[in-house]
């Protein structure tokens, strides 16, 4: 007996198979949705809704909201299922024949609130996943059914791409702390062309918002996403009106009807940086080296000292974004194991204010002294020279010259003992006088810029000898030089921009086709051309920053502050709508870009 059941129990998953197979053309399954036939390429069309579109006084507890569609369906995306006003959970559905159920927990509605339930991207039919476009139920808890509405555009503030999934939100609370602590008042998700529409709002005063809601609970959490908002408070003026395509579920390839919409509001989605000022990390890179980093650009110091190292000792810089306090001890002496420094700056105080503090920060060597003493014994030639490293690109030579950068500060510098030569393609020798610049936000950094016009076919070369350099250590530069040569391939391109209405400085990036990279950089304070030579051919972009405080950087904005992220556009040659600019090889493009029509 044990035989024949050790046989026969494997085969029962088989039989449970075969069977009902065997019966499947006499008896119809009247509980799953039929399958089979000629693929479906058509999407649900939805039948019926109870209660009715439009009603009124529903109840705030127990209501279910029945959707029919003509076929079986499913609910591939429940977060395409989306009420507004948001309540603490999303709404809840369940399946029934060719129907979705859609409920919500207890004390989620409000009473004598208008709310709206749309489905986007998230019902699909059952057998092909064909989608259901996209429809709006609208309701009310009260009496009346609110009617107003606000159309708009959510952006990414640096490559103006529309931002897909983003958050809108209204809030009747005006104050500044509602987004962090309260669910909005009216909200709607963007589409993929970043459009959004709130509609059957209230007629009132909002302050408008947008975000993308990574933990998805309706507030803004500033460490971890993004946001936008509108500068001024908002009213609707637009009553709705079903047939108006602002409100229309369109299938998003349809790049027509899509961009017919007109927006009324744009918000640009960007990045906040801290705002709470603080010491955020402390870190001693070597016996004389070490940085101090902030928890927020913009910081303020006052004054900063070591015990035991005089002042004049002392060698330090503060980094573009004021965000990093580097520090240099020029003496020469054996440096203890541990710095005590002393910071004073503004720091932020426990009712978020800026306030004088002054600091205490341990800087420990990152080695014990023991293994230093060990490492003195194994120190090599590399070990002892001042570290340095001299570049030139020949597609920007002509601007940037050769750039010349070392780890530490130089306390003796030779830069006359230097050797610029150029050598024609007869072998003609010419030896070149130069100037050099340090660079104004970084003092490691220097500029050699030959005094001469540079031509193709020349070689161009820099010499640095031995010891022309000592830094804070003590140590020599080892000889070094480069070659440059102006790119000679006749395939390349020029393009020349003729700025004008240039009133303020501007910050012009030329983009790749992507928009992910800068392939080159200019500023400008006024009127002129911009030249950007030796181009490969291919799509590029050109942005142009509002460059509102000068420095070189394009900011990003500060919600507490009301501050936007400066204004950056892409420029669109003619009445095209698209930016990319195509240049072909071996040509010379020129442009004509007035400022004031771009920024308008």
């Amino acid at each position: 007996m044990k035989k024949f059941l050790d046989k026969f129990f494997p085969l029962i998953p088989v039989i449970a198979i075969l069977v009902p197979a065997m019966f499947s053309h006499s008896c119809a399954n009247t509980t799953e949705a039929p399958s089979g036939g000629v693929k479906d390429s058509i999407p649900p069309i939805l039948v019926k809704v109870s209660p009715p579109n439009y009603s009124t006084n529903i109840p705030l507890t127990g209501q279910e909201f029945t959707f029919t569609f003509n076929e079986y369906v499913t609910v591939k995306d429940a977060k395409g299922i989306f009420l507004s006003p948001p309540g603490t959970r999303a709404p809840m559905n369940r399946l029934k024949d060719k129907s979705v159920i859609v409920y919500f927990e207890r004390d989620t509605l409000r009473p004598n609130t208008t709310y709206t339930i749309d489905f986007t991207n998230a019902i699909g039919d059952y057998n092909e996943g064909n989608p259901f476009p996209g429809y709006t139920y609208v309701f009310s808890t009260g009496e009346t059914i609110d009617t107003m509405m606000v159309c708009g555009l959510v952006q990414d503030c640096n490559t103006l791409a529309p931002v897909k999934g983003a958050k809108v939100m209204l809030y009747k609370n005006h104050a500044d702390s509602a987004i962090f602590l309260e669910r909005p008042d009216a909200a709607a998700i963007t589409d993929d062309w970043g459009f959004f529409s709130i509609r059957n709002i209230a007629d009132t005063l909002y302050r408008m918002y947008a975000i993308k809601d990574e933990d998805n609970n309706n507030m803004y959490n500033s460490a971890t996403e993004t946001v936008g908002f509108i500068d001024s408070l908002i009213r609707p003026v637009t009553v709705v009106d079903d047939s108006m395509p602002e409100l229309q579920k369109y299938d998003m390839k349809d790049t027509l009807a899509c961009q017919a919409r007109k927006p009324r509001y744009e918000i640009s989605l960007f990045q906040e940086k801290s705002a709470r000022q603080s010491i955020n990390s402390k870190v001693r890179l070597s016996d004389r080296t070490c940085y101090i980093s902030f928890t927020a650009p913009g910081a303020h110091i006052d004054t900063m000292w070591i015990r035991g190292i005089a002042d004049e000792n002392l060698i330090t810089q503060i980094n573009r974004q004021r965000d990093c306090l580097e520090i240099w001890v020029n003496d020469r002496r054996i440096m203890p194991d541990t710095f005590y420094a002393y910071v004073n700056y503004l720091k932020t105080d426990t009712l978020g204010l800026l306030s004088p503090y002054t600091e205490e920060v341990k800087l420990v060597h990152p080695e014990p002294r023991a293994k230093r003493r060990t490492k003195q014994k194994e120190i090599t030639h590399a070990d002892t020279i001042c570290a340095m490293a001299l570049t030139a690109e020949g597609n920007r030579v002509e601007k940037d010259g050769f750039n010349l950068l070392f780890t530490q500060p130089i306390i003796n510098s030779g830069f006359d003992r230097m050797i610029c030569r150029s050598v024609n393609p007869r072998q003609q020798e010419d030896t070149l006088t130069f100037t050099v610049t340090q660079d104004s936000t970084n003092l490691l950094a220097y500029k050699i810029m030959p005094d001469v016009t540079f031509t193709t076919g020349y070689d161009y070369f820099l010499k640095i000898p031995e010891r022309c350099f000592r830094n804070i250590d003590g140590f020599y530069n080892d000889s070094t030089e480069v070659k440059v040569t102006l790119p000679s391939d006749d395939k390349l391109s020029t393009l020349t921009l003729h700025m004008s209405s240039v009133h303020g400085k501007y910050i012009v990036d030329l983009m790749d086709e992507n928009k992910t990279s800068t392939v080159r950089n200019e500023e400008i304070r006024s009127d002129g051309d911009i030249v950007f030579k030796y181009l490969t051919a291919g799509k590029y972009h050109i942005r142009i920053t509002e460059d509102r405080n000068e420095n070189s950087l394009v900011d990003t904005g500060d919600l507490l502050s009301h501050k936007q992220p400066e204004r950056a556009k892409f420029y669109k040659s003619g009445s095209e709508d698209n930016s990319v600019l195509e240049i072909l090889e071996m040509s010379e493009v020129e442009q004509d870009i007035d400022l004031s029509i771009l920024f308008n």
